[in-house]
């Protein structure tokens, strides 16, 4: 039995007679840190555990529908902290507005007239049902 390096913690142990590759220590920690990357890789090498754990997740979200509710209720800091990550994500993001379906302005830039519309390229657009046109005046009234 020689003395190994855990790979979560660095510190130095021994490992057990039964496993001398032994990798992490016993500490709680390293444990935890040994199943949480064996749980990254099985999921994302086995589709059948990765159908298995969102069904499993489904499920418990069934059983405890008002869990994120009543946990933001209870952790003001959490939702405060989400909200300030959330708006350096969205800064990140290009500043191009993004098209929505019910979007309108109150009053129409547009003076009375006769306008050709015509369809432009939708790969740009995030949603389904929009359409990107292009308004062309050809006289006003």
């Amino acid at each position: 039995m020689g003395l190994n390096r855990c790979i979560a913690c660095g510190k130095t142990f021994t490992a057990r007679a039964q496993s001398p590759q032994q990798s992490y220590c016993s500490n709680a920690p390293c444990q935890k840190e040994r199943r949480r990357l064996w749980q990254r890789e099985k999921r994302r090498e086995d589709p059948d555990y990765r159908a298995d754990q969102v069904q499993a997740h489904k499920a418990w979200l069934a059983r405890h529908p008002d869990y994120w509710r009543q946990y933001r209720e209870a952790h003001p800091e959490y939702v405060e902290q989400n909200r300030t990550q959330q708006r350096a994500r969205r800064a990140e993001k290009s500043p191009e507005p993004v098209a929505k379906m019910d979007a309108s302005i109150g009053t129409s830039p547009l003076k009375s007239g006769t306008y050709r519309l015509t369809l432009m390229s939708d790969d740009d657009v995030a949603k389904m049902d929009v359409w990107m046109a292009e308004i062309t005046l050809i006289s006003t009234a």
